[in-house]
């Protein structure tokens, strides 16, 4: 086991959002941005950022990782493209504000049917609804999600038809 597998969570957290170089076996080099270190294997998951808006995403294997170095911070706007780079088509087409808007118009939209809604996650981007369902971004009838499969069809049918009285 190496030094970089002996690290916890919390010390390889530390890396994530940061352009690194990470030196691996046999003097391979790998540079780009940490998107998440797999806590069990920790291999460290790197994202470039090519021309034309592409990205090209790779895994180091913890078990071959020999050094990593910290070449640069990621600032706001780096930490928000590199948050979306895994976010599902739909949600890409609303900004944070427009998504924050949504939500917070379909709870209270909700709550004046009198459906109990709660925001969860630690960002509080989910809403859970009744403690049974959880509706994601782009807060659609698709992003709606419970193992109850009626309640499951019925809110769905009711944020549908939400969304088109809104259009």
């Amino acid at each position: 086991m190496n030094d970089w597998q002996r690290k916890s969570p919390l010390e390889w957290e530390t890396y994530v959002n940061k352009l690194v170089k990470v030196v691996a076996i046999e003097k391979h080099e790998y540079e780009g941005w940490v998107l998440t270190v797999d806590p069990v294997s920790a291999s460290i998951i790197l994202a470039t950022f090519l021309e034309n808006e592409e990205v090209s995403v790779s895994v180091v294997m913890g078990h071959a990782v020999q050094e990593v170095e910290i070449l640069k911070e990621g600032d706001s706007v780096m930490k928000t493209r590199l948050s979306c780079i895994f976010a599902p088509e739909e949600s890409k087409a609303y900004s944070p504000e427009e998504l924050e808007k949504r939500k917070n118009d379909l709870k209270t939209w909700l709550e004046r049917n009198h459906i109990p809604v709660a925001e969860q996650g630690e960002s509080g981007r989910t809403l859970c609804v009744a403690g049974v369902l959880t509706i994601d971004p782009p807060y659609g009838p698709e992003q709606c999600s419970s193992s109850n499969e009626i309640i499951l069809s019925r809110v769905q049918g009711l944020v549908q038809g939400y969304l088109e009285k809104q259009q």
